[in-house]
């Protein structure tokens, strides 16, 4: 007996149509305006000169190395917290699943102030650091701290599913095979985990690039020193140079887009790995 396969939505053609409209309108076409701002609005050497000036520079290799220190301690922590929520039950567990999402629901600049209150000098941290010479606010390790505030729940809810769905007695099997805690981890569970922790990875990366409120309360804002890029393109926009501002947002563009494809390309490398170990 042959079955006739059914499916809800319309047709490929038309669904494909669809989803390149949709994203062409909401992805491309706004990337493609700030191309062509960029390109009829600045020469070659005045865009050089915008993005090639020292402080512009510090603000690109503070945001993205921030972001990337942000989003690996996410994926470590963030891979225990994940952990924790799906395979034990304590009370409060509820209340902890929840703050989790919370950095999604705040303002960023409710995150900024929040932070500040807490790791600034005069904060319930920061006062018992400062004897020890520690300060966590105003410079760099501020902006990563905001960055690992508002990534966490990009990793944790990656890695809930893929948990779940990790049979507790693939360790059970490992163990009775004479496998310690760490081979069971590195062998049996980190191999299935390692794709959807990229993608947590990625996740967290590129929110941390790209955000602006809730860090610049507790980065201090010193120019050379705590200053992001998101903050540049803003204070290019309030002396009025949509120029200026456009060629720095292009460069941020192009990197992060270039590190997202590498990115991309290695949990589908990862993806193919565990399908082929499978087979």
């Amino acid at each position: 007996m042959r079955f006739s396969s059914y499916s809800v939505l319309p047709g490929l053609g038309t669904t494909l149509g669809f989803s390149l409209l949709y994203l062409g309108l909401l992805v491309l076409l706004p990337i493609a305006a700030l191309l062509l701002f960029a390109v009829n609005h600045m020469s070659a050497a005045e865009f050089w000169q915008v993005i090639s000036s020292p402080r512009v520079l510090a603000s690109f290799r503070l945001s993205f190395f921030a972001a990337f220190a942000a989003a690996l301690l996410n994926s470590l922590f963030g891979l225990i917290l994940a952990w924790v929520l799906v395979r034990y039950r304590f009370p409060g567990r509820c209340l902890v699943d929840a703050l989790i999402d919370l950095p999604f629901a705040m303002p960023t600049a409710v995150s900024g102030i929040a932070l500040c209150a807490i790791f600034a000098p005069n904060g319930w941290i920061g006062q018992a650091l400062a004897p020890l010479d520690i300060t966590l606010a105003y410079n760099p390790a501020g902006v990563v701290i905001a960055l690992t505030f508002i990534g966490l729940p990009f990793v944790v809810r990656t890695l809930q599913p893929v948990l779940r769905e990790t049979e507790a007695e693939q360790e059970e099997a490992a163990a009775s095979l004479g496998a310690d805690r760490w081979q069971t981890f590195t062998r049996v569970l980190l191999p299935t985990l390692i794709p959807a922790l990229i993608t947590g990875f990625a996740l967290a990366f590129a929110r941390g690039v790209g955000e602006y409120g809730s860090v610049i309360f507790i980065a201090g804002n010193l120019p050379m020193v705590s200053e992001i890029a998101p903050l540049m393109i803003m204070s290019h926009l309030e002396e009025y140079d949509y120029a200026g501002a456009s060629a720095i947002a292009l460069v941020m563009l192009l990197i992060s887009f270039v590190m997202l494809l590498l990115i991309n390309q290695l949990q589908a490398w990862s993806w193919a790995r565990i399908g082929g170990n499978r087979a």
